[in-house]
């Protein structure tokens, strides 16, 4: 057993990284934020008996001085309603961010453990898109619509409970108006989150569409598609803006349909009061007479009956959206076929090469409904050069990934260095092992940045052996410190296989080298050199290579055909 296959099933990283995600779709509510915006409103009812209070007395022939404490108490609440509203509101907006970075780290590490074998994988640019402008929706949601709702079903009922101590007459208008607004803005509500649905899958495609033109910009010059490319992407903007607009729309919608029936019910509250005044509506009183003081308390409290509905619907939308954008944030964290173990690894010393012993391999893709490899076997000695060639979809590339533990097969076993390639001991597995896959990703970078890849305890002298081994000593000095452009803009065809070799050489020695058709797409003379390099660093080490290259397979010890799922044939 090498070194590198030693694990701790209890304490890897990998096997909590395989434990479910929890729903994304239940957050907690604000409660604590909730509480302290509805004590603010609450305070509106000491507030507006201060204020009637000081006008009726006023009224009733009281000298203006009386008014001087009620007006205190109105200032001394009113910086209390304040503070405590904003105090509300910045506990409400903390406890949404903090949440949206949990659930934006459980997202991202999601996708960091789905399978490059898994088709159904989203795009690089619907992922950005879900957790950026999807997900900064769900911010509002959180912090003002969740407290805003808690308030609209608290404060409305104790307000209503306050009138109907001086009337019943006005407790029922607005009783009467209440109901109606929650069953409107209910059926809105449907309409807008389908609406806000549609708007975010728009926009997520057009971020797909937009990366995918960019990185095929080559191609579309090549072949002169540059105006058909550039009215379709206007296309896709008409689309994204129109979706928009009838987001917009429905909200609208929804704060003028508060306002109609909240102007009725403040209304009818106003009419009974002043016909009350007036002598023509002698009821609804409890049998007496309302003074000014109970009258102008009732008329006050009418607004703020309706206040914590009208602020609910104003944000409205923010549910519609915000939910979108949790159910969006929701599909990319669950699902999907995952990586064995998860994607962190541990650099570990290798004592030697890795045996590879496969048995019974079977896996399927989902979407095909045959095979890819069925009861595959093979067993591959430490330190032996194996090539493994097939026709065209003949499980190639899927082999070499599941050798990796890039994803799990349906059946059967992969043992590398005597260790079962399974949740527990994946990482540490994986440590041991270069990949080099078709084509290797170059990222937006300076050459030394893309051969240590950000990995601890490689210094200079590690690189320019590395670059020395690949043939690149002489790159690595032309450019210095110049930037390579994603995918490898400015680098030729070799240039960027040498560049990823000598990723697979620098640090500590790998015990398993596992390469993907590394002389697809190049000129004899350069796969020639190619070759040498790739043998050179896996001196020692065990090495299979998945190639359609005849000349590349002849120099291996042993070549295993694919010619078919059930059959396999090793010619030595």
């Amino acid at each position: 057993m090498t070194a590198c296959a030693a694990s701790d099933a209890g304490d890897d990283p990998s096997v909590r990284a395989a434990s479910p995600p929890a729903s994304t779709t239940r957050p907690d509510l604000p409660r604590f934020a909730a509480a302290l915006q509805i004590s603010a409103s609450l305070l509106w009812i000491p507030q507006a008996a201060a204020i009637a209070f000081a006008i009726g007395n006023i009224a009733d022939g009281a000298p203006a001085q009386a008014a001087i404490l009620p007006a205190l108490c109105v200032f001394v609440i009113g910086i209390l309603r304040a503070a405590l509203e904003r105090a509300g509101a910045t506990r409400a907006y903390d406890a949404a961010r903090a949440h949206l970075s949990t659930m934006r780290a459980r997202a991202a590490a999601a996708v960091a453990t789905r399978s490059p074998l898994d088709a159904l994988r989203p795009s690089s640019g619907l992922v950005a898109s879900t957790l950026t402008e999807q997900a900064d929706a769900i911010v509002p949601y959180l912090a003002r619509f969740q407290p805003l709702r808690i308030s609209a079903a608290v404060v409305p009922p104790i307000i209503l409970g306050f009138v109907f101590v001086f009337s019943w007459v006005a407790a029922l208008a607005l009783l009467m108006a209440a109901p109606v607004i929650p069953i409107f803005m209910a059926l809105i509500g449907w309409q807008a989150k389908a609406a806000s649905e549609r708007q975010l899958t728009r926009m997520g495609n057009m971020n797909a569409f937009l990366l995918d033109r960019l990185r095929g910009l080559a191609t579309i010059r090549a072949f002169d598609a540059v105006d058909s490319t550039a009215l379709r992407l206007r296309a896709n903007a008409e689309e994204l803006r129109t979706s928009t607009m009838a987001v917009l729309r429905v909200a609208f919608l929804s704060s003028a349909v508060l306002e109609l029936f909240a102007a009725l019910g403040v209304a009818l509250v106003a009419v009974y009061v002043g016909f009350h005044f007036l002598g023509e509506l002698n009821f609804g009183a409890w049998g007496g007479k309302l003074t000014l003081a109970q009258g102008l308390f009732v008329l006050l409290l009418a607004p703020a009956f309706f206040e914590p509905l009208r602020d609910l619907s104003s944000v409205w939308h923010d549910r519609a959206a915000g939910q979108a954008g949790l159910e969006a944030l929701d599909r990319i964290t669950r699902g999907g076929t995952k990586i064995v173990g998860g994607p962190e690894s541990t650099a570990v010393e290798v004592s030697g090469a890795l045996s590879v012993w496969i048995d019974g391999l079977t896996f399927r893709h989902a979407e095909s409904a045959n095979a890819t490899l069925s009861d595959f076997a093979l067993s591959i000695d430490p330190g032996e050069h194996v090539a493994v060639m097939a026709p065209s979809g003949g499980g190639k590339s899927t082999l070499l990934a599941l050798v990796a533990g890039l994803s799990s097969p349906d059946n059967g076993i992969v043992r590398l260095g005597g260790e079962p390639m399974n949740h527990a001991s994946a990482a540490h597995l994986r440590a041991c092992i270069a990949w080099l896959g078709q084509p290797p990703h170059i990222f937006s970078g300076t050459l030394r940045s893309n051969i240590t890849l950000g990995r601890p305890g490689i210094g200079r002298r590690d690189v320019a052996h590395a670059t020395e081994a690949a043939h690149i000593a002489h790159l690595a000095a032309q450019r210095g410190h110049a930037m390579i452009g994603e995918n490898g803009a400015g680098l030729s065809g070799g240039e960027t296989l040498r560049l990823a070799l000598a990723r697979a050489a620098v640090g500590i020695r790998p015990g398993l080298i596992l390469v993907d058709e590394p002389t697809a797409h190049l000129d004899s003379v350069t796969a020639t050199e190619i070759t040498d390099r790739l043998l050179a660093i896996a001196e020692g080490t065990t090495l299979v290579v998945a190639t359609h290259d005849p000349a590349l397979a002849a120099r291996m010890d042993r070549v295993v055909m694919l010619p078919a799922p059930a059959q396999l044939e090793v010619l030595a």
